[in-house]
């Protein structure tokens, strides 16, 4: 249990400092949050107030930075090719990587952004980094994470080799990470239920992208098969990564000292799904 921080994406309602009570009533090491309401473009500044009780909770829980993964606006497209949206969406993100900075926080987890069929995904990945490049001279510290998604529809970032491209076109390499979500991974053509799937996987992951790189995983189930370009999460052992995935994963090193945080559809069972977790280390 030791090397692994097993928690949830929890809410922030009622004050961003709620998240580390909402973390322990689930019995979570590391934790996910939205700096802000991820459904509306403005949001009014952090309190001082704020800002301070949650620094003060961060020391008293125990949880690092290094273990809570804060999640961009789903709003934000970094990769637009609409020039007005794109810098909308980067004006978005540079606030939340301020608010990161304000928290005393280490990472901000994305998803990469869509082409939208307005322009091709090579130019759309060239968009993301010059994105990521500007939010970075314009932000110190906040590490970006791109998430791996699912392939639907035009969004990048379901291939590897589009997150490699990402990062290999990111200035400052220091500033740059990923973040698995198993779901998203299966959806988009990776095999991860038997041990030959899982290990050559993970063998490509390490190939194309490097396991230096990878800052935090969103552990789902998956409600469909490998492939089938679907974001839909179920509860653990509910879909069809099955047990024996899950026991690979809590005992893979590769996976330790990370936030690994779930986003299943029962949040009420998320404290049995940590413990059951735990449970299967060896």
């Amino acid at each position: 249990m030791k090397n692994k921080f097993l928690g949830a994406h929890v809410s922030i309602q009622g004050g961003i400092s709620q998240a580390f009570l909402n973390a322990e009533e689930i019995g979570a090491r590391a934790f996910a949050i939205f700096t802000k309401n991820q459904r509306r473009w403005e949001s009014k500044p952090l309190e001082e107030k704020e800002i301070k009780k949650f620094k003060e909770l961060m020391k008293e829980s125990g949880i690092s930075p290094e273990h809570i993964l804060p999640h961009n606006s789903y709003l934000h497209n970094l990769g637009s090719g609409d020039a007005e949206k794109r810098e909308k969406s980067l004006n978005g993100f540079i606030d939340e990587m301020e608010r990161c900075n304000q928290l005393g926080l280490k990472y901000l987890n994305m998803h990469p952004g869509s082409h939208l069929n307005e322009i091709s995904p090579e130019e759309c990945i060239k968009l993301i980094a010059d994105s990521i490049n500007t939010a970075h001279k314009k932000v110190s510290n906040v590490v970006v994470v791109l998430e791996t998604t699912a392939g639907q529809g035009s969004n990048m970032g379901s291939r590897f080799e589009e997150i490699a491209e990402i990062i290999n076109l990111v200035e400052d390499k220091s500033r740059i990470g990923v973040c698995i979500d198993t779901c998203h991974t299966l959806a988009a053509g990776y095999e991860l239920k038997d041990e030959e799937g899982y290990e050559k996987t993970m063998n490509e992951f390490e190939k194309i992208i490097g396991f230096k790189y990878l800052k935090g995983v969103h552990l789902n189930d998956s409600k469909f098969d490998t492939g089938s370009r679907k974001d839909r999460h179920d509860s653990i052992g509910k879909g069809v990564l099955g047990e024996e995935f899950f026991i690979r994963f809590m005992n893979d090193k590769r996976f330790d000292n990370i936030p690994i945080i779930l986003e299943t559809i029962d949040s009420s069972i998320w404290k049995q799904e940590i413990e059951y977790l735990y449970s299967l280390m060896k």
